[in-house]
């Protein structure tokens, strides 16, 4: 029980730091069934930063978010908003791989609200390090760590907002929702908007260089 109740002693200031306190976390269960904690990849000082879930099966063994399918997708999206990866901090609000067995696969699971929270302090540490100017939440797991309630994504995607410390937010769908559609046209149509989405996030970091 003690280690699930780990915290941050003292403050930690670099991103080389953070992900070896990642690494050792025990702050919920989830390290249990996981192969490593999946940090964060990007810029030192990004101004623009995106926030999925958690990492799937790919990124769980690679150690690096957003490397399988939905990653694809994401990268391809990036490029046509006019966004340049490498200039780009992306993360996941939870750090370790919440799954299910299925025979030998391994099935994604969405973390808990217990999860979200306990994870939380990893999160905020990457935005007080990197310092965007505008995040994007991808996904409901994401939305409900940055800004602590439950959104309905199609009530507030696409919209911007403040969190409380200034940094501007949008919401949009998870890359992997995309990969669930399987009408081809509907599929394309649920693209475009998810680069819309984008573009609109975009316009919004004042910061940002081009690609």
């Amino acid at each position: 029980m003690a280690d699930e109740l780990q915290d941050v002693e003292q403050p930690i200031g670099s991103l080389r730091k953070l992900a070896e306190a990642e690494a050792t976390c025990r702050r919920c269960p989830l390290y249990r069934d996981a192969t490593q904690a999946v940090p964060g990849e990007g810029p030192s000082r990004a101004s623009f930063m995106l926030v999925g879930e958690q990492p799937g099966d790919k990124e769980d063994l690679a150690g690096k978010p957003f490397v399988g399918p939905a990653g694809r997708i994401l990268d391809q999206a990036l490029g046509d908003a006019g966004i340049a990866r490498r200039e780009t901090y992306v993360t996941n609000a939870v750090k370790h791989f919440k799954h299910e067995m299925r025979g030998k696969r391994r099935l994604h699971k969405r973390p808990n609200n217990y999860e979200i929270e306990r994870c939380k302090i990893w999160l905020d540490t990457e935005r007080r390090l990197v310092d965007p100017s505008t995040v994007v939440a991808l996904g409901v797991t994401a939305a409900r760590s940055l800004t602590g309630r439950t959104l309905t994504i199609s009530q507030v995607r696409g919209k911007s907002m403040d969190l409380t410390d200034g940094t501007r937010l949008v919401i949009t769908v998870h890359p992997s929702a995309l990969l669930r559609i399987e009408d081809d046209e509907a599929r394309r149509a649920a693209y475009q908007n998810f680069v819309a989405d984008l573009k609109i996030a975009a316009a919004q970091s004042p910061r940002r260089r081009g690609p």
